[in-house]
Parts: C-alpha cells; structure tokens; sequence
C-alpha cells in the first residue's frame, strides 16, 4: 500500500490547495471561508516521479469534543494516527500564531516525522513569517505556495528520502506475502480497441459481465471483476481490470476518451500483471508496440494474448510469424509468453492463466546474492567491459535489492562510461542464468564510495 502523508494545520492556511496540487486534481473544496474541509478525504499524489497517498484534513482549532470542530478535529487526530509523516502547513503572511504553536507540540508529541511548510510564501509579504517558523521546533520550514505551484522542488528533496525508506520497508513486507493464497493477482487487460477484451474477461469467469458488442469502444471504464481461477496446485484469487482500448494518442479528441484512457493508464499501474490482446489478423500494430512498452517501462509482468485465432488458418506459420516478431520487436522481454486462442469460442482460452501465474511468479523472483556474485565472476571473466580512455571499467559486487520486478544494483567504477551494450549483455545474463523471462530486469551501476574522499574534503 502507498504510504500516507497527512496535511495538517488550523484552518484556512492552504492544505486543501495543496492537496488539490500535490493530486492534480480539483478534488477538495477550496475557498477562503474557514472550516470548509470537514472530513478527511484521501488522494492519490505524485510529485515528480513519487507516489504516495496523501490526507487531506480538517483545521486543527481547540472545542469540546461534541462540538461540530471538535468532531472534525478527530478526524485530524485519525488522518495523523494513520499517517506515516505529516506536512505541517502554516500561513507564512499571517505569521505563526498561538494555534500554531499550540498544534506544534501536539505533533510533536505524537512522534511522528513532521515537515514544516510556511505556505503562502510568494513574493516578500511572507518573508517574516517565515523566519518566525523556526520557533515551532519541528523542523527547518520550506516556503512554498500551493497556489502558484512554487517550492515543490524542495518539498520533493524533503519527502524524497523519507518515502523511499518507507517504501523499501513497504516491498520487504510485500515480498514475504506475495505468494499469500488469500491475496488477489492483479491483471490488467489491455489493447487496441475491439481486440475482444471484454469478451475475454466473459469467457474467463464463465458469465456474461461486461457488456460486449461489435462496436469498438463500448468500454469506457476500467471495470474489475473478482475471481477464482483454479490451478493445478492451488487456487488462485484473481482481480481482472478490463480496459477501455487505447487508440493512438492523435485521434483522441473527445474529453470522455481522454478520461477512458487514463483509466486504463491506471489500471495498469495497479495491475501486476498486464495482458496485451492482439488482433490474430494484424498483431504487433504501432500502437500494440507502444501499449507492450508501457506496461514494461511501468514494470509490469507481460504477457502476449493473441485473440480471433479461429480465424487463421495456417496456424503453425501464423505462430512463427507472432513469435519472430515479439523477439524482434520487443526485445526488452524476451522470451515473452504468446497465448493464442478464441476468447468468442473459447478454445484455447484456458492457456492464458498459466502463462499469466508463470510470469508473475518471475516478477517476483528473487536470486541469493553469493550466487549472483559468482554468475557476475563469470560473466565478466567471459567478457570482459571495454577500456574507456585507456582506463579498465571494473565490476565488484551485485545484490538484488527489490522485487516486482527484479532490480539489481552492480558497485562499478566509473559507472557512467559502461556503454549500454554491456548493460544489456548483463540483463540478459541474468534472465538466461536464473531463468528471468518475459519481464523487466532494471539494473542500476552504482559508484563505490571513495573511502579516502572525506580525509582528503577535510585536508
């Protein structure tokens, strides 16, 4: 699960703005009437290239319990118990005022991470209270304005090794329960419009679901389906995400379509493994290629569904044709799963699960890190980087630090200079050694520390 950050602060200092910023979206209410967030409300955030699940709160004001503020200030006191750090929002014109100190120490005193923000900070009417922010104690504030959209960078800088700490402890917790047989396996459907979708999700589950139909398009949403499918040693929970098809990005005017789409964007973020559903007639379409190279640059498990195969006839010839072209063009997943069947007939359709556990399970993997160092041993001894300015680029030491998908970090000397033909030589060491297919690999070259660095900074 993303981890949540709560905005807190007294009413009317900018948290709803800023939540609205932070998810770009108009979702709160924002106005300068105090008091007009009343509950809390949660959203999905980005900023820059981190995501968490922000908490958009009431106003922190001192009443009774049974009060009307009282009742929303526990809504506060739930959002900052939940929460796994707080951005603590003061009005930089107004200056700090007793309530803001007052909530100071209650945040304080929770032990929670606090990040102090001096909102309203544009121009110099707020350089004053800015300065006075330091008083608070929880912290160096950043002056930002959620209006205008500045000091974002700095809040990215404060947030960023905070989140990734919490992340890293996040996917150690995921990776123990991933194979738990209580937990749902996402997959998304995705395509083209009219590559059959939403009749395949029918023929999986065995029940007319979704509405199908010759007309492309008839899919707007991304609906998900809960289901069992039952494999040969277990059972497996499946959540299914049928996805409006994605057209060219030219030809999508309408703002509906634009909405549908970015449903099913999402969709596949959510999603762990995604299926791409080719036509059998015309497979590996421009947009199929860049559909398959967004679900792996997302880092998804793929998997190749090839729909309508009952109207082939040559099938063998057909099937050699699908697997020369995935090879050739999708080159970051080799080795790539290609289920064919009829999803309207339902012949061959009981292929795709398999195909789908098998991947998934990949996405999953995870390699001890004695073997990866004697693979890596061999690989460089094999063939070893080129010389770059007369200079060896040396390869010391590999470890895989995530899952879903697999990443690995390699201590390398002069990182940067390692041509891109030898990373991809290592990838695909790795997938051909430890029988990674079909999904992505990400492999990170990092510099190791210098250990005379800081006696020569201090000389």
């Amino acid at each position: 699960m993303p981890v949540k950050i709560a905005l807190v602060g007294r009413p009317n200092v900018g948290k709803s703005t800023l939540f609205n910023r932070l998810v770009g979206k108009r979702l709160a209410l924002v106005d300068d009437t105090p008091g007009v967030t009343r509950d809390r409300r949660e959203g999905e955030a980005k900023l820059g290239d981190l995501s968490f699940t922000v908490v958009d709160t009431p106003g922190l004001e001192e009443a009774p319990e049974a009060a009307l503020e009282g009742r929303m200030r526990k809504q506060t006191d739930a959002a900052v118990a939940e929460a796994a750090a707080c951005l603590f929002l003061v009005d930089a014109r107004a200056g700090v005022t007793p309530l803001d100190r007052t909530f100071a120490s209650l945040l304080r005193a929770s032990g929670k991470p606090v990040i102090l923000l001096a909102n309203k900070a544009e121009g110099n009417a707020g350089e004053a209270g800015y300065y006075d922010a330091y008083e608070l104690g929880v912290g160096e504030p950043i002056a930002i304005s959620a209006e205008h959209g500045e000091g974002m960078g700095e809040l990215y800088n404060a947030l960023e090794p905070f989140l990734a700490e919490m992340q890293d402890e996040e996917e150690l917790d995921e990776e123990t329960e991933w194979d738990n047989p209580l937990k749902p396996l996402r997959v998304a459907i995705i395509g083209r419009p009219n590559a059959g979708k939403s009749t395949l999700v029918n023929k999986l589950i065995g029940d007319n679901r979704l509405l199908t139909g010759p007309e492309a398009g008839i899919t707007r949403d991304s609906i998900s389906v809960e289901w069992t499918w039952r494999g040969k040693e277990r059972d497996w929970p499946v959540k299914l995400f049928d996805t409006a098809g994605m057209r060219k990005k030219a030809k999508v005017q309408s703002k509906l379509e634009k909405l549908s789409v970015a449903d099913a964007l999402r969709a596949i973020k959510f999603a762990e493994v995604a299926v791409l559903l080719l036509d059998a007639e015309h497979p590996f379409d421009k947009q199929d290629l860049q559909i398959a190279d967004l679900a792996l640059r997302e880092g998804r498990a793929l998997v190749i569904a090839v729909n309508k195969w009952d109207l082939i006839e040559d099938k063998d010839e057909k099937m050699g044709e699908i697997r020369e072209m995935a090879e050739r063009l999708l080159p970051q997943a080799p080795g790539i799963p290609i289920t064919p069947f009829s999803a309207l007939t339902g012949a061959g359709v009981n292929r795709l699960m398999p195909a789908v556990v098998k991947v998934y399970i990949d996405w999953n993997a995870r390699v001890k890190t004695s073997e990866l160092n004697d693979w890596l041993q061999e690989a460089v001894h094999r063939h070893a980087p080129p010389a770059v300015s007369g200079q060896r680029i040396k390869l010391r030491y590999i470890a895989q630090t995530k899952t879903r998908p697999p990443t690995f970090v390699a201590q390398c000397t002069r990182a940067e200079d390692l041509p891109t033909s030898y990373k991809r030589y290592l990838v695909n060491g790795i997938r051909d050694a430890f029988d990674i297919k079909a999904v992505p690999i990400r492999l990170i070259l990092k510099k190791p520390d210098n250990p005379y660095a800081k006696e020569k900074k201090r000389h």
